[in-house]
């Protein structure tokens, strides 16, 4: 199942964008405002929960010039979040975030609209830095 974010204009460089991604401490700035935990769990990992929502652990895996890359920490529920960034300007940037995971037919029809609104705070909120 993949599932990606509206495209956001961010007015930064992409640079800047990758520094601000890339430290997991930052993500509580995108979080939803139904968020209901976030927690560092080290220096590249953090979790977090929001109200109705099972708990998540992502840890960064990668960060390349135009993409960082998000694992889910669970074996329980495999999944990648990865920012794809594309600068268009000398400072504007293109992001989406795209969400993918092997899930069964009943859990992906479950979790599609939740997966897909987080993604699109997340983006929006990005876009708003």
């Amino acid at each position: 199942m993949i599932i990606e974010s509206p495209i956001t204009q961010i007015n930064q460089s992409t640079q800047a964008v990758i520094d601000f991604a890339s430290v997991p401490e930052n993500y509580k700035q995108l979080m939803p405002e139904n968020i209901s935990k976030f927690e560092l769990t080290g220096n590249q990992s953090f979790k977090f929960a929001l109200q109705g929502m099972p708990e998540f652990e992502l840890k960064l895996i990668d960060i390349q010039p135009q993409k960082i890359l998000l694992s889910s920490a669970s074996e329980k529920t495999p999944f990648q979040l990865s920012l794809l960034l594309n600068s268009t300007a000398e400072n504007k940037t293109n992001a989406q975030f795209v969400f993918e995971g092997n899930f069964n037919a009943m859990m992906s029809m479950m979790i599609k609209n939740p997966i897909s609104n987080f993604l699109g705070v997340l983006s929006q909120k990005l876009g708003s830095l």
